[in-house]
């Protein structure tokens, strides 16, 4: 019964593809969760809008131009930091809604708007080429360098920045170097779903996992096996209920982050019970009785 669906080569791209994004996904959204950068996350898949929108009225490949939107905002944030006297939040803030609204006036001079800005916004993984899987896989590598490369000076940063200038780590370049792991999951995942729920499958997995362990490496497995269940889950929800693709991934994803949570909470719930069932029980309660 589950495997049908996946008899179809759309559908079988659409599962590869989507195991992709996840992996991707939990490799940067760790640090989004870690570093409490889901704000910037958010920004960004929202930023990529023009260069997706101007690719797909002139018809380019939406992925390739993603990228470019997303490398462009995190250069004007960049230039917004050293040059001026805003907060990062602000900046973000400014860039963020700009580059929004340049991608819906963009978009809004296509012939087919109601369409593409469906498909830009909410995804459309049924719709993952070859070429589409080809660009995750070399996402998918860049991602695995830049996380190995800078791991050291990612924890450093994490917890102190003059510790990690202390041990010559380049704190300046690590951050640079998250912003464009961070811009490289969400432009993977947004053929996916779509840029306004890129920040589910990049945050709720890592959620989900975090409940469960602490070590970096670990969390980042975790999430990766979470966000390729909700991928799995969400197709064949999509199949049999005729659902959106991409929101039912999204929101999957998002029921796994909540059910770990509940799931941990019961358990030292019970532990608790436990331990002072245990005490009362012990021959000192009952000596003391």
């Amino acid at each position: 019964m589950f495997i049908n669906p996946f008899a179809s080569e759309f559908m079988e791209r659409a599962l590869i593809g989507g195991s992709l994004v996840a992996i991707i996904c939990a490799i940067a959204g760790t640090w989004v969760v870690i570093r409490g950068m889901a704000f910037l996350g958010e920004a960004i898949g929202h930023g990529m809008l023009p260069g997706v929108a101007l690719a797909t009225v002139l018809g380019f490949p939406v992925m390739i131009g993603a990228g470019i939107s997303a490398v462009v905002m995190t250069g004007v944030l960049g230039a917004m930091q050293r040059k001026g006297k805003l907060s990062y939040d602000t900046s973000i803030g400014l860039v963020f809604v700009g580059m929004l609204s340049l991608g819906i006036i963009i978009v809004s001079h296509s012939r087919s708007f109601a369409t593409d800005a469906t498909s830009m916004l909410f995804g459309d993984i049924l719709a993952v080429s070859t070429s589409d899987l080809t660009l995750l896989v070399v996402a998918l590598l860049l991602s695995i360098a830049i996380a190995t490369k800078f791991h050291r000076a990612f924890v450093a940063s994490a917890f102190d920045i003059r510790i990690a200038q202390t041990l010559g780590l380049r704190p300046g370049l690590a951050q640079i170097m998250l912003v464009a792991l961070v811009a490289l999951a969400i432009t993977a995942s947004f053929r996916s779903v779509g840029t306004l729920l890129v920040i589910g499958m990049l945050l709720a997995p890592v959620v989900a996992a975090k409940v469960w362990v602490t070590r970096i490496p670990v969390i980042m497995v975790l999430a990766a096996v979470i966000g390729m269940l909700s991928v799995l889950g969400g197709l064949l929800i999509s199949w049999y209920a005729q659902t959106a693709a991409g929101p039912s991934i999204s929101c999957l994803a998002i029921t796994f982050a909540g059910l770990s949570a509940l799931a941990r909470r019961m358990i030292v719930r019970n532990q608790d019970t436990h331990h002072k069932t245990s005490k009362d029980l012990s021959p000192q309660s009952e000596s003391a009785k």
